[in-house]
């Protein structure tokens, strides 16, 4: 029997220590379920918790081989610097908690580099994921920027904005967009862009060494939609013009183009735009979002992918 604190622990508390026994030390429910004095079916449940609760993080640091020969399809198919694909989940099954992990890792590898570099992030979702499931570290060589506004329409901090908490993770040098995701004019995002703080942070964000983006669909589901900062009017327009996807808040069509459309005009964030020595990484998966990774690939928006075995099966096929 391990030693109990003179306090009584928490539920939390015996969730984590079950999960981390069991997916660190390699305990079987049984010997868990000695360890804490407790029935093995509590011990089940406690070490189910502990996933639902987020309190461990499992990651496959063994690459599938099927994923490989995936990654290196995609990088030949697509001229990609880099892909890298997480085992799939199953069909119906939302990909994103396979596909984070992945993301995570891929992300501390670039800021484990002693080379100071720029590192730009989109907001969203994807990269909120991602950022939960990556380790603490130390990079204060390097400098975080985000590509987007962080104010959502209401004035409040944008739900999805990544850039405070991968900076606590991480430890670096920070940079939010203190401006709105989307303007309520042109003009407004020319005053926001007018500001010698604000044009510090765009001139960074332009000029990152690896940007790590999103990817939202234009269906009747667009994240732009759901979160407010379009209405079904703007987004029907949109749809009328062949909007398939939006990264960074800019909209794109089926061949990667960007459309000139008055959202577009009024993001205010800065657009996503490869050049040679830029590495702009993808990460997005799903049948929902396979429209727009198809015209991201084909429009070159970025030239990194991470995604999961059925995303890259239907990319390839």
């Amino acid at each position: 029997m391990i030693d109990r604190p003179e306090s009584e622990p928490t539920p939390l508390d015996d969730a984590a220590r079950a999960g981390w026994l069991y997916y660190v030390a390699g305990l079987t429910q049984d010997q868990i379920a000695r360890e804490l004095g407790t029935s093995r079916q509590r011990a089940q449940r406690l070490v189910s918790r502990a996933i639902s609760e987020r309190l461990i993080h499992v990651r496959l640091e063994h690459r599938v081989s099927g994923c490989l020969h995936l990654e290196a399809a995609l990088i030949r198919r697509f001229g990609l610097k880099l892909a890298r694909v997480a085992p799939s989940l199953g069909s119906e099954v939302d990909p994103l908690p396979s596909i984070a992990p992945t993301a995570a890792a891929e992300v501390e590898r670039v800021l484990r580099s002693e080379r100071p570099m720029v590192v730009a992030f989109g907001t969203g979702r994807s990269l909120r994921a991602t950022v939960e499931e990556m380790t603490s570290m130390v990079c204060e060589q390097h400098k975080i920027v985000s590509l987007n506004g962080n104010i959502s329409a209401d004035g409040s901090a944008s739900y999805y904005d990544v850039i405070f908490r991968i900076a606590d993770r991480v430890r670096a040098p920070h940079y939010p967009m203190p401006m709105p995701v989307i303007a309520q004019d042109a003009a407004e995002r020319e005053l926001f862009h007018a500001l010698k703080p604000v044009q510090s942070v765009l001139r960074l964000a332009r000029n990152a060494d690896v940007t790590f983006v999103g990817l939202g669909q234009m269906g009747e589901d667009a994240p732009l939609l759901k979160d407010g900062f379009i209405t079904p009017d703007e987004l029907a327009e949109m749809q009328e013009l062949g909007a398939v996807g939006e990264v960074a808040g800019w909209v794109f069509d089926s061949e990667g183009r960007y459309l000139e459309t008055s959202i577009n005009q009024r993001v205010a964030g800065v657009r996503v735009e490869l050049s040679e020595d830029r590495t702009v990484v993808a990460i997005a998966g799903g049948r929902r979002k396979l429209a727009a990774l198809h015209a991201g690939l084909r429009g070159r928006l970025f030239n990194g992918l991470i995604t999961d075995e059925l995303t890259a099966q239907a990319l390839l096929s």
